[in-house]
């Protein structure tokens, strides 16, 4: 009987290691997004995570669209910090279905980021 219980948690773990490789690896989407970022914070109790906002938008005097994302790499964290109330262009990846939030608050994950050019009005 104890052998049936260690060879089924084995299991478990084995399958569940390989759903988590799985979400964390494959993306469901990817693309950029521009807007102006406008908050940046390293947050959580047990796993800090690094999460922001950008601030979209596409016209003038319209509210602007709010889009969360977080932060897995710790120099990617820092060249967001960087850029603070700038208007940027961020490239993300989408990974779904990922169980806890101790790898992000959200399920967008910034991997790039650059400044977007003043451009003459």
């Amino acid at each position: 009987m104890l052998k049936i219980i260690a060879s089924l948690l084995l299991v478990i773990l084995v399958v569940g290691g390989l759903y988590l490789a799985v979400v964390l690896n494959v993306s469901y989407s990817d693309g950029d997004r521009t807007g102006y970022l406008q908050k940046f914070s390293r947050k959580g109790w047990l796993c800090k995570t690094y999460e922001g906002e950008l601030a979209m938008t596409t016209v003038p005097g319209v509210a602007p669209v709010l889009w969360t994302f977080s932060v897995w790499d710790e120099k990617v964290a820092q060249d967001v910090n960087a850029r603070l109330g700038k208007r940027v262009v961020v490239h993300y990846k989408e990974h779904r279905g990922i169980p806890t939030n101790c790898f992000g608050e959200t399920d967008y994950y910034v991997d790039h980021i650059s400044d977007v050019p003043d451009q003459p009005e």
